[in-house]
This record gives structure tokens, C-alpha cells and sequence, in this order.
């Protein structure tokens, strides 16, 4: 179906959705788009494989608006992207040999781990005095390359990254948000669009690997990539007028809904 100009449909949909999300939660939308192509019977390794497309068309369409408006920390994005370029490598690997249910689970416990560091961030937040926490918030809103880079957290940020974005195809948005926020004590905001600066590059990567391995299908992937170069900058432009509970919310579900499909998905693999 995915092959046909109704599928093709389909899918531009899709990616519009995903796009928008992108925009919002600071994701490559792959997270969304890997799901969404196993539903019509792709097999996993190819769904990751082809979200990528999509992903890299919604992270540079997200980004570049970012960057024009001037909210976009890309010192920190180059760092976590190179870092992350290299481990993208390891994880198409190591996802090519992977059995699709382990595959599947192991994406379902990404999604947990993930909520789990939200939920350790908003912890830590509380246990901050309220003008320790407004400073370090100020000061994490600058997108400014003018800060300085802490780099142990910020290269292991991208490495994790870069190796679930390989192996999942996903931009590793839904990891590097939730770290920032931990380890650089930069709000959602902030985090987000720092995230989709980086997915690019990382995206290429992951994608340059699955080409090699002969696992993408380029049709659906364009389909997915053209809307979600239109949803982006939807998702971008709604981003300022959300306040940072509303986008955490928002992550969260997003997050529990799609841990739900792939257990249901994995777990049926394996009977």
C-alpha cells in the first residue's frame, strides 16, 4: 500500500503530523514515524531505516527557522551532531542484526528510560531554590555560540544520541532533550531546538549507514520528509506560545502512548 500514490498520501500526512511535533518537542519525528510505518507491515530494520529521510527533512526545515530567528545554540549542536555522527555509524550496525521483536522491545524501554529522566529533571528542579533555578534558567534561554560549551556532558550527549538514532531511527531527540535539561540545566525550550539543530547531521549519518545496507525505501521516506518540512515550521512558529508545562505534557504522552505499541508489538513477535 505504502508503495502506491495513495499510500504515498498517506504519508505526507503523517509526516505533517510528525513535523509539528518536531517543531514542538525538539524530536526528528522517527519516534513517530517508525510506529506509524510497522503498522502497514514494514519491517522494523526498514522503518527506521526510512523514517531517517523523513527526520532529516523536518530537523533541517525546523532548524533553519530557528537559526533565522535567532534560538539556536549552535555551538552546543555542532558538538552534540559531531559526536553524535559517530556512533550513528554503530547503532545502524548493531539495529541491522537485532531480531524486529528485540528491536521493537528494546525501543519501548528507550521511551520509559526517556519519561524517566524527564521526571528525575522535574525532581532536581524542585529540590533548587526558586532564584538559583530563575538564574540558571536565564541564563540557559541565551542561544547565544557566545556560552561556553560544558563538554564532557555535551559530547556524551551526542554519543548516546547518535547511537540511538542509528539503531532506532530516530533523530535522538527524545534522549537529548530530556539530558540537556538534566545535565545542562537548560529549559525544554531551549533544549528543543538545541536537539533539532543536532538531529540533522546525526540524521545523515544514521541514514549514509542504512543506504549501505541497502534497508531504506526512498518513496515512503520522501513522502514522510515533504510533510514534515511543512509541519516543522509549523511546529516552530507554535513552540513560543506554549508554555513549558504544556510542551512537557505533551512529551510525556506522546512518549507512553508509543512505549505502549511497541511492548504490544514486540511481545507478539516473540509468541
Amino acid at each position: 500500500m505504502l508503495e502506491t500514490p495513495v499510500g504515498w498520501v498517506l504519508l505526507l500526512l503523517v509526516g505533517s503530523v510528525t513535523g509539528v511535533l518536531s517543531g514542538i518537542l525538539g524530536i526528528g519525528g522517527g519516534i513517530l514515524m517508525v510506529p506509524v510505518l510497522t503498522f502497514f507491515g514494514v519491517p522494523l530494520v526498514q522503518a527506521t531505516a526510512t523514517s531517517l529521510v523523513g527526520v532529516l527533512l523536518s530537523a533541517t526545515s525546523g532548524s533553519i527557522r530557528n537559526f533565522s530567528a535567532g534560538e539556536l545554540n549552535w555551538r552546543n549542536s555542532l558538538v552534540i551532531a559531531v559526536f553524535g555522527m559517530l556512533t550513528a555509524q554503530v547503532g545502524a550496525w548493531l539495529g541491522d542484526r537485532l531480531a524486529d521483536p528485540i528491536l521493537s522491545l528494546a525501543f519501548a524501554v528507550l521511551l520509559v528510560a526517556t519519561i524517566r529522566l524527564i521526571d528525575l529533571k522535574r525532581s532536581l528542579q524542585h529540590k533548587t531554590s526558586p532564584d538559583a533555578e530563575a538564574s540558571r534558567l536565564t541564563a540557559s534561554d541565551v542561544p547565544s555560540a557566545s556560552r561556553s560549551i560544558q563538554w564532557l556532558p555535551v559530547i556524551g550527549i551526542g554519543l548516546m544520541a547518535g547511537f540511538l538514532s542509528g539503531m532506532f531511527g530516530i533523530g535522538g531527540g527524545v534522549v537529548m532533550v530530556p539530558l540537556q535539561m538534566l545535565l545542562l540545566a537548560e529549559p525544554i525550550k531551549a533544549a528543543v531546538r538545541t536537539s533539532l539543530g543536532a538531529i540533522v547531521p546525526i540524521a545523515i549519518s544514521g541514514l549514509t549507514q542504512h543506504t549501505l545496507n541497502d534497508n531504506v525505501l526512498w518513496l515512503p521516506g520522501l513522502s514522510l520528509g515533504v510533510g514534515g518540512l511543512l509541519g516543522a515550521q509549523v511546529g516552530t512558529r507554535m513552540l513560543p506560545k506554549l508554555g513549558d508545562r504544556t510542551v512537557n505534557r505533551l512529551f510525556r504522552l506522546f512518549l507512553i502512548a508509543l512505549a505502549v505499541y511497541m511492548v504490544i508489538r514486540g511481545v507478539r513477535g516473540l509468541m
